[in-house]
């Protein structure tokens, strides 16, 4: 097993171009949050979640987005319910939250 058992990573990207950036939807505050719920819950840390900023992760059309290791899942979301269930199913119970998903070959 790696240092985590889930890696989850947030595009915080803001673009100047005019083109969506992951930002515009408020994806450092919703980094901020889901790390300080994922403290709160005793899940944050060695051997259990990791949460980082990414730089752009080429989806912000699709986006906010977020990519979860080590499986790979890609993420949209919309508000904060959303993050408490990518929270309570994915991180908490290994489950993914399928309307959530944004579909892996378009992530690539």
């Amino acid at each position: 097993m790696g240092r985590y058992q889930y890696h989850v990573f947030f595009c915080t990207n803001q673009r100047d171009d005019g083109r969506p950036s992951c930002n515009d939807c408020g994806a450092r505050e919703a980094r901020d949050y889901v790390k300080q719920r994922c403290k709160a819950l005793g899940i944050h840390g060695a051997g259990r979640v990791r949460i980082n900023t990414a730089g752009c992760l080429d989806r912000c059309e699709q986006g906010p987005v977020i990519v979860i290791y080590p499986e790979e899942t890609w993420y949209t979301y919309v508000d904060q319910s959303d993050l408490d269930e990518i929270i309570e199913e994915h991180l908490r119970h290994g489950r993914r939250v399928e309307r959530l998903l944004i579909n892996r070959e378009d992530a690539i």
